[in-house]
């Protein structure tokens, strides 16, 4: 069995023709999801992209491996897998199988993704590195000019700063974009390794959008007209009773500084950078069909979280556990297998034990990951019925830990309030009901389910729950003393 893994970054799941969007055509991922499986409660473990990319090479929850931020904004966090450490990649490549990887790396800062047995080009940083020495070297070879951008848009800092840069115009054709080369040099690997069928191979694609800053052609910048663009319902978010972090989020990222019709823009652009993504992985599933490969390929696409683009008046992702940016597109095609939508919740963590079980490899060491592998071909397998995800902090420390089930959303914050969401009644997650008094059952409950799952994984956030909240009766020393109990003579 031979994978192929396309993967973008910060990547919306209402984005897709698949997932209901009508206005951003996604011809190849829609046919993908509509010859495989689609799943519609696909959960990244932490909204943030070291560590879910982590998660992706060892089957492991952030918390366990911990590496649990991005080098750009640590905070002190470990930023590389210890020695030793489990991963997939390594496992492959004892199995016998070539393994690649083109484009975004950003899953440690001094290993490299040859230190984990991947071909390729290492291309770091979490945005387009566009002075790479490859690109560069692709441009020269097929005499297209090199990176120049117009038409910036940002808004302006709290601290009267220029805030980040949001989108730009690209002055290069769509033949010298970053994410055309990265499916070139793909295609490229692809014949490369077909041509020894001797060996199995896992090739992945990390595309680095849509991902901001928003930087394509005039044909992408352009191909939504913003006064189609329907607004999120979230963009009349008052903070109302939500943790006050969220706030001084929203003014980091400088939303209210720019005019509605800026956001309505920004929106288009995203949309058009999906676009022009969309066209490249048909470029590369193109190609596994012309080498004969489709039938013996598992493809997979997801990314490694979401981004809100407005919604709840903010930008990029942060320390609010909204679906915006937790629930994310989630499609895998093993061949064979009977094409299908899944309402079971899953998460990047799962794709591990796939390919692990598709490869005959033990996933023994991928303990927080379950392979998808019976849920693909169409059997009804005990599945849990709630997810857990998790955050550590970006700009600063900031834990939190959150359970979804099919109605509800409970998320913990110890240093403010907690939330909770019905999902039925406000998919929006605009009112926070943690504290509605006719909500004590669900709470209380939602309160015990998560502090068991947390002290079955062992994730110590847990102690802080034993003492704040009711959590039922323990069967440790929450103090962890263990005087209560000594006895010295």
């Amino acid at each position: 069995m031979n994978f192929l893994f396309l993967m973008t970054d910060q990547h919306r799941v209402d984005t897709l023709g698949a997932y209901g969007n009508t206005q951003v055509r996604t011809p190849h991922l829609d046919r993908l999801a509509a010859t495989g499986t689609r799943f519609d409660r696909w959960y990244t473990p932490t909204a943030i992209c070291t560590p879910a990319r982590a998660s992706l090479l060892t089957g492991q929850a952030p918390f366990r491996h911990k590496v649990l931020a991005n080098h750009e904004r640590n905070v002190g966090y470990q930023e590389d897998l210890p020695d030793g450490t489990f991963t997939f990649p390594v496992a492959l490549r004892e199995q016998g199988y070539n393994v690649g990887l083109i484009g975004k790396w950003h899953a440690g800062t001094i290993k490299a993704p040859a230190d984990y047995g991947f071909d390729g080009p290492h291309l770091t940083g979490w945005h387009n590195p566009v002075d790479h020495e490859d690109y560069r070297a692709y441009l020269k070879e097929n005499d297209l000019p090199p990176y120049e951008i117009t038409d910036r848009i940002r808004g302006t800092l709290p601290n009267g700063g220029p805030g980040n840069l949001l989108a730009a115009r690209l002055q290069q054709p769509i033949e010298a974009t970053f994410e055309y080369y990265m499916a070139t040099r793909t295609i490229e690997m692809l014949r490369r390794y077909a041509a020894d069928p001797s060996k199995p191979f896992y090739l992945a694609t990390h595309f680095f959008g849509p991902h901001l800053p928003y930087i394509v052609p005039d044909e992408y910048f352009d191909m939504i007209d913003p006064e189609t663009v329907e607004l999120p319902k979230s963009i009349a978010e008052t903070f109302e009773g939500k943790p006050p972090v969220q706030r001084n989020y929203s003014a980091h990222w400088t939303f209210d500084t720019m005019p509605i019709e800026v956001t309505r823009k920004l929106i288009a652009v995203y949309w058009g950078y999906v676009m022009m993504i969309d066209e490249q992985v048909g470029r590369i599933l193109d190609e596994v069909d012309r080498l004969g490969l489709t039938d013996e390929t598992t493809v997979f696409f997801t990314c490694d979280h979401g981004e809100f683009t407005g919604a709840h008046r903010l930008h990029d992702k942060g320390p609010a556990m909204y679906e915006d940016i937790y629930r994310t597109p989630g499609i895998v095609r093993i061949p064979g297998a009977p094409p299908q939508v899944r309402d079971e919740f899953v998460s990047l963590l799962d794709c591990t034990a796939t390919i692990l079980d598709l490869a005959g490899v033990s996933a023994e060491a991928a303990v927080d990951s379950r392979s998808l592998v019976p849920l693909v071909r169409g059997e009804r397998p005990e599945w849990q019925r709630d997810i857990v995800a998790e955050f550590h902090g970006h700009h600063f420390p900031y834990p939190q830990r959150m359970l979804r089930e099919d109605r509800y959303k409970l998320v913990v914050n110890p240093d403010s309030t907690n939330e909770l969401y019905d999902l039925l009644r406000d998919p929006d997650e605009l009112l926070n009901i943690y504290h509605h008094p006719e909500m004590a059952e669900v709470r209380g409950r939602m309160m015990r389910r998560l502090y068991t799952l947390l002290v079955e994984r062992d994730d110590r956030f847990y102690h802080w729950m034993t003492s704040m909240y009711d959590v039922g009766t323990v069967d440790h020393d929450p103090t962890l003393s263990g005087l209560d109990e000594a006895s010295y003579r």
